[in-house]
Order: C-alpha cells, then sequence, then structure tokens
C-alpha cells in the first residue's frame, strides 16, 4: 500500500460574498516555486466563480485574490463557471472548466498567457440531445442503461426532458502534444474518454458526430473496482513519467448511505494514451477524516490538481465540497504500486 499523508485543509471560506458558501475542487499549475490555485468559489444560491490563491511551496499562502478571476458572462454559463483545471501547453495555459446554465453542464476553455488575463473559447465537448445521443449510438454499442439511464445530475434517475443535453464534464488538457495532437479527457458518464486533434478549430458539429457514433473505441476507462462501480471521472491532468502518464481520477460508489468519492490512479502508455497500463485496485485516498466526511456534500475527496516538488506529488482536492485540503505521497512509490497492477497482469491472471 502506498503511504499517503493527508495534510489537513489548506483552505477554507471566507466572508466575502462570492466565496461566502464553499471553496473547492482547484485547478493547480506550478511555475518555479509558485503554486497557482484556480479554485471554484460558490456564493450563497449556489453560484460559482473562479477564484485565485498563490502559494509559495506546496502549502503556505502569500496571495489570495478578493474577486474572481473568472465569472459568467455568456448564456451557456449563466448559473456557473465550476471545476476548474488547467495545464501550460508550449506558452499557453488551459484552463477548462464546467459551464452551467441550469439545465446543461459542460466542459468550457479559457486561455491565457500570463494567468491574469483569460480569453474564453467557448463550449469545446459535443452538444448533443439525449435523443440525438442515443440515435448516434444505436446499434454500435450496448448503450441503453449505460449512458441513456443517467439524468443530468443523478445516475440511475431516468431522463424527463430527452431535449436536454449529455453532460460532459472533468475535461482536462495533457500538458504537451502527443504525436503533434492535442489531447483531452472528458467525461460523459459513467465513463472517461479521450479527444485527440491538431487545433480545436476541428471540433465542428460533423467531428462529433462521427465522434460520438464510435463512443466506445474514444472511450479509455470504464469503471471496474467497487470503489468507483458507479461512475468516474477526470481529476487533475495527466503527469508524464517515464513509466507513462500518471492519471489522478475520482471514481464514485453509489450507496444506500450516499455517493462516496475516492480519489484513484490510472497509468497510461506515453505514446497512446488510450492504452491503459496498470491501474490501482483500491482507491488512492477516500474520505475518513471530519473534513472530508461531512460539508456541503458528504463522503467527498475530488481531486482536481497536483504539484510535484521533487519525488513528493502534493494532491489538492475539495473536501466534503467546502473546503480545499491535500496530500502528499510519493511518486516513484505510486509508480512502483502501479507497476504491481498491471492491466497485463490481471488478464494473465
Amino acid at each position: 500500500m502506498i503511504q499517503i499523508t493527508k495534510e489537513g485543509v489548506l483552505m477554507e471560506r471566507t466572508s466575502l460574498d462570492f466565496e461566502s458558501h464553499g471553496v473547492l475542487n482547484p485547478g493547480v499549475i506550478r511555475e518555479g516555486n509558485t503554486v497557482h490555485l484556480f479554485y471554484r468559489a460558490v456564493k450563497p444560491g449556489n453560484h460559482s466563480t473562479i477564484g485565485h490563491c498563490k502559494l509559495d511551496g506546496p502549502h503556505e499562502i502569500i496571495g489570495r485574490e478578493t474577486e474572481p478571476v473568472i465569472s459568467p458572462e455568456f448564456d451557456y454559463e449563466s448559473l456557473g463557471v465550476e471545476d476548474p483545471r488547467i495545464c501550460r501547453i508550449d506558452e499557453v495555459y488551459y484552463l477548462t472548466y464546467t459551464a452551467y446554465d441550469g439545465i446543461n453542464a459542460l466542459g468550457a476553455l479559457a486561455t491565457s498567457r500570463d494567468l491574469k488575463h483569460f480569453e474564453k473559447h467557448g463550449v469545446i465537448v459535443p452538444q448533443f440531445s439525449y435523443t440525438q445521443f442515443e440515435s448516434l449510438t444505436k446499434g454500435g454499442w450496448e448503450m441503453g442503461d449505460r449512458y441513456l439511464g443517467y439524468c443530468n445530475s443523478d445516475p440511475f434517475i431516468p431522463v424527463t426532458n430527452r431535449d436536454n443535453l449529455v453532460w460532459d464534464k472533468d475535461v482536462l488538457f495533457f500538458p504537451r502534444r502527443i504525436n503533434g495532437k492535442l489531447h483531452f479527457l472528458h467525461r460523459i458518464k459513467p465513463d472517461i474518454q479521450l479527444v485527440a486533434v491538431y487545433e480545436l478549430d476541428e471540433l465542428t458539429p460533423e467531428f462529433w458526430e462521427d465522434y460520438v457514433s464510435r463512443l466506445k473505441e474514444n472511450t479509455i476507462l470504464f469503471p471496474k473496482y467497487e470503489h468507483e462501480i458507479s461512475y468516474i471521472g477526470g481529476g487533475a491532468p495527466p503527469i508524464e513519467t517515464e513509466e507513462g502518464w500518471l492519471v489522478i481520477y475520482h471514481g464514485v460508489n453509489c450507496t444506500a448511505e450516499g455517493n462516496i468519492y475516492s480519489a484513484c490512479a490510472s497509468l497510461l502508455d506515453l505514446h497512446n494514451p488510450k492504452k491503459e497500463l496498470a491501474r490501482l485496485p483500491y482507491p488512492l485516498f477516500g474520505p475518513d477524516q471530519a473534513w472530508e466526511l461531512h460539508g456541503e456534500v458528504d463522503n467527498v475527496c475530488f481531486p482536481c490538481g497536483t504539484a510535484l516538488f521533487g519525488d513528493t506529488l502534493y494532491i489538492y482536492y475539495g473536501a466534503a465540497d467546502r473546503q480545499i485540503a491535500y496530500v502528499s505521497l510519493s511518486l516513484s512509490e505510486l509508480i512502483s504500486e502501479l507497476k504491481l497492477n498491471t492491466i497485463q497482469d490481471e488478464t494473465s491472471s
């Protein structure tokens, strides 16, 4: 088992209106010794913006903005910009977030060159109603219960309005091009899918029609173990290691006592990230501390960002949808443990 140190709560809500209801789910990027947290800030009424905080090293707060750095501006995000993730590709920072209009929740993108000024590029995931989605996937896969049994917010509840869009969240980019292409993960419940394009203007309606009609081959991670059996979703941007792309994601087990959100780990092939090499058969860490067990939503560890200092990997996560906490662990120890749980070993056994 991997030695995980739960470092505790890093950030809590303040009396400022925009974050007085909660702070959670931070996108994280390290620049030198400075760690930037772009976090979901929630005000009363469950309306979210994105706040910004700077750390010196992995945990010393040295600056925290008193106003949001990204707020709703357009109809597609009118009720909230949520759950940011961030990475740098070449000279550009890619910040993805969930745009929520009160009915639909979809992955959107903003870019920056200085982490101060962000240009919004709108929704970058497919926008299909449940009726269109079913038509595109019919015959290609046994889709019925797998996808169409999910309503927008809760699993296993029938969709009541099939004109609503299929929710597509947890968008996060790989931090460099692979074989010349931009790659990003996204999540149509209950699985994690992968997109690869040379440029983002390729993401046309025609592209998405073809992509969704071949959804099985574009899906790379499926729920597998008990702690993630209900559904999974992206967490932090993948980390490049000599052994492969380390993916920290979240897994959900829907129980009679409520949903339990845990942090999970998988390893993807460096040259072909559609290929999963290994996966932990148990949670990397899950809710067992007071700040994770009780909050706005109980039993939640929701990882969204990481920072690596030497061999120590810090994982920052939303705890019970109310505050931001973090853990530390040895990256090399985690990779070694993953190599003991390869897909090949599992198949052969």
